[in-house]
């Protein structure tokens, strides 16, 4: 049950105390829940970056739709999908994937081949669709871990990608941003949504159970 309990600890913070910093520790932990997230076919087609400084933030602050929160938060995560798919991306991936484990590099081919196939034919939009949806499984787990280490949250789309993209140079690297999560903790007295209820719909009309 402790994961449910941590969950029901956890809401979308609105207002952070500047005033005091997440350990790397627990940030490490937050990001590796991240990289361990699982993705289609194991391409993990999207990075995560960290970004603690404060005269960083204050730049991206102009894309924030709750400025407060980005500037006063101890790190601010971004997801950034791969703009797309490409053949040297996916080799990429497999010929680690290969070499991890003593394989020979090649072993998949006929796997990535009709994964190029597939995945080339398609625009970069459509490819940027199928990897962004990828990213929210590690935001969640991200989130998840955050909340066992009792670390206050907030998972972010309200933002402006353009902005964000370009402060941070995401272009050069062939990456686009997707959502954010502010890291830090909560100015309790600030924090209006912490002193609510934790509000979800009933079980009974949540789930349609087929027997």
């Amino acid at each position: 049950m402790a994961l449910l309990e941590d969950l029901n600890w956890r809401h979308a913070v609105k207002a952070y105390d500047a005033t005091k910093k997440v350990s790397q520790e627990h940030v490490d932990k937050i990001v590796e829940a991240a990289r361990l997230a699982p993705t289609s076919s194991g391409l993990q087609a999207f990075q995560v970056i960290v970004v603690e400084n404060q005269e960083l933030k204050e730049k991206l602050v102009k894309g924030a739709l709750n400025p407060e929160c980005m500037r006063d938060c101890s790190h601010v995560i971004i997801f950034a999908g791969w703009d797309r798919y490409t053949a040297e991306r996916i080799d990429k991936v497999y010929n680690h994937t290969t070499d991890v484990r003593g394989l020979e590099r090649g072993r998949f081919s006929s796997y990535t081949d009709m994964l190029k196939k597939m995945y080339l034919a398609q625009s970069a939009e459509e490819n940027f669709a199928h990897i962004a949806r990828q990213t929210y499984i590690a935001l969640g787990l991200s989130l998840a871990q955050a909340a066992e280490l009792k670390v206050d949250t907030t998972p972010v789309e309200g933002f402006d990608n353009a902005v964000v993209d370009d402060i941070l140079g995401l272009e050069k690297l062939g990456l686009k941003s997707v959502s954010l999560m502010y890291v830090g903790h909560a100015d309790a007295p600030n924090d209006w949504i912490g002193q609510m209820k934790k509000v979800r719909t009933p079980m009974e009309e949540f789930v349609i159970e087929l027997k």
